[in-house]
């Protein structure tokens, strides 16, 4: 891509520490300089949280869309009402107006190509809740935005990338949605987007069980033998290099992990509780299966540290780099893909371990 990457950014609930991790992040002017950061929010309430955190190092230039940024700026364009309250550390219904105006405005700058990614900033799944949004979150949203059958929430560090089957799905309608093909639509999904947006070729996936010690052959639950072994039989027959079903537990605790690309939850806790365990700090939610990039920081809202000027600023920074490089990927992988003379692929994924080793469950 030879034009500078324009990164939108959605600020999330206000009174939050999304302003704070915006700020923190847009400090280094490095940032800057590798992209076009563009905050869809409200100066004023930038403001505010400049002068909370007692941060005076970093400037907003406010525009009116897009096409207006231009040089190595950090650039603002108000979406909300100008007598907007900022209330640090509390849900309001006004906040949810504010996430949601900002993540609208962001959403149809990203349809229309006037920006070429989005970073959403954490919001309350609570109170953003009206006529217009009703979702379990961006992700949900996002999908129907875009009109995508299926998406995933990709969860992405330097130490693990965590897909999953079920995303906000309630665990008593678990083993009703996870359907073999669902499964192999998540398969499909996440090998994509290894393959595109992370340029990894002939990507190994490992799928976890949905029961206790991936059901037991059997005796702990009947959806490893009946929907996922069959799901991974027919995906390995569809050329994915898939492997499992393994046991969460002893998957994640003997450090197994690390011999994959990626690891395919089967729920929402089974595979966000160890990620964040280990990669809070610096992890990246990526929705992938969207014919744009979006990324997030991997925590949410924290109101207990709003205005406190505690807030880590590395998952967000994460995100921003993600978005800048899933978008050189999908560049890059769209020319070879158009060149007859190129390989399909762009680059190995360096794994050393045999295959036939990767199979073995323990």
């Amino acid at each position: 891509m030879s034009k500078k990457i324009k990164i939108g950014i959605s600020h999330g609930d206000i009174n939050g520490i999304g302003y704070e991790v915006i700020i923190k992040t847009l400090m280094d002017k490095r940032i800057s300089e590798i992209c076009t950061p563009i905050v869809f929010g409200s100066p004023k309430v930038a403001a505010y949280h400049k002068k909370t955190l007692d941060i005076e190092n970093i400037s907003f230039t406010g525009i009116n869309s897009p096409e207006e940024a231009k040089g190595n700026r950090n650039y603002i364009i108000n979406c909300v009402d100008e007598n907007i309250r900022v209330e640090l550390g509390k849900s309001t219904d006004s906040a949810g107006i504010s996430s949601f105006k900002a993540l609208d405005a962001a959403t149809v700058a990203l349809a229309s190509g006037a920006i070429d990614a989005l970073v959403t900033g954490p919001v309350s799944k609570q109170n953003i809740q009206h006529s217009n949004f009703n979702y379990n979150g961006h992700t949900e949203y996002l999908q129907a935005q875009f009109r995508v059958d299926e998406v995933m929430m990709l969860m992405v560090s330097d130490l693990m990338k965590v897909g999953l089957v079920a995303g906000h799905i309630p665990v008593s309608k678990l083993s009703a949605f996870i359907t073999k093909e669902m499964i192999k639509e998540k398969i499909e999904i996440l090998a994509n987007s290894l393959l595109e947006d992370f340029g990894i070729r002939n990507p190994t996936i490992a799928v976890l069980g949905l029961n206790p010690h991936a059901g037991d052959d059997g005796l702990l639950g009947s959806e490893e033998n009946e929907v996922i072994i069959p799901a991974i039989n027919e995906s390995k027959k569809a050329n994915f290099s898939v492997f499992g079903p393994f046991s969460a537990d002893g998957f994640f605790g003997s450090g197994r992990f690390t011999k994959f690309d990626a690891v395919l939850a089967m729920y929402h806790d089974q595979g966000l509780a160890p990620f964040k365990a280990l990669s809070m700090e610096n992890g990246v939610n990526f929705t992938a299966g969207l014919p744009v990039v979006r990324t997030s920081p991997a925590h949410g809202t924290a109101f207990e540290l709003a205005g406190k000027n505690e807030a880590s600023a590395d998952s967000f920074r994460n995100a921003i780099y993600l978005a800048i490089d899933a978008v050189r990927n999908r560049e890059l992988h769209r020319e070879i893909s158009n060149n007859p003379l190129s390989p399909r692929t762009t680059r190995t994924n360096g794994k050393d371990e045999s295959l036939e080793n990767l199979e073995s469950n323990s």
